[in-house]
């Protein structure tokens, strides 16, 4: 797997998410009904301009206390922040909460997303909950299933492992594309190509957008322009 050059993704990030998806709609056509957010989901501040990376995952719950002993705890959440920093960046977390109640304790507030800004983290795609929108790192994305106050009991139960957000399967090292609208996964063997076809999809409609703002337009010039 070769990673994408910074003109790649700079080219990515000029297009929003839903444009990602009718690209891969041509390009990957046996895609199109999948590996993409479906669920409802909060994004609490406005992104300046879509985030692309390469996911780091892990599961999270928050709704017991947890039963390692601190000294465990301590190492697995070290353990957690490495495999945040590893590997190609930039990066997107990607998070799944496992509990009944997703976002019972908010593991992303004022804190953690400063550590993970400073680690290459770009922002989060999660179920779970968020919190200190206020305070949260300057340019991280957020995009969590609620916003909620407490951390509860929360902490990390697993790293590096394919996980399910929002109707989305991720695994580490998934090229993963979001904005306000949502989160789609970019198959690495298509990526480059993505601009180019979003253009070409971009040209097409705007021919019909161009006519319909048009004096005159009815059915009979959509049925002209469909034949």
């Amino acid at each position: 797997m070769a990673n994408l050059t910074e003109a790649e993704l700079q080219a990515l990030r000029l297009l929003d998410t839903p444009t990602v998806c009718n690209a891969l709609e041509v390009l990957v056509p046996q895609r199109r009904g999948s590996g993409y957010t479906v669920e409802p989901f909060v994004c609490p501040r406005p992104l300046s301009r879509p985030i692309v990376g390469y996911a780091r995952t892990a599961t999270i719950r928050s709704m017991q206390p947890s039963t390692r002993s601190p000294d465990a705890a301590q190492a697995l959440r070290l353990e957690y922040y490495e495999h945040i920093s590893s590997g190609p960046q930039p990066t997107v977390t990607v998070i799944q909460d496992l509990d009944p109640i997703p976002g019972y304790g908010a593991w992303w507030g004022e804190v953690n997303t400063n550590l993970h800004r400073g680690l290459g983290s770009l922002g989060v795609v999660t179920n779970g909950s968020v919190r200190d929108i206020e305070d949260s790192a300057e340019g991280f994305g957020l995009l969590a299933g609620r916003v909620g106050p407490s951390h509860a009991w929360v902490r990390v139960e697993e790293i590096a492992v394919t996980v399910h957000v929002h109707g989305m399967t991720v695994g580490p090292g998934d090229l993963v594309h979001a904005d306000r609208h949502g989160a789609v996964v970019i198959p690495h063997d298509v990526a480059a190509s993505i601009p180019e076809a979003a253009a070409e999809i971009a040209s097409r409609e705007h021919v019909l957008i161009r006519a319909s703002n048009e004096q005159g337009f009815d059915i009979n010039r959509l049925r002209e322009l469909f034949g």
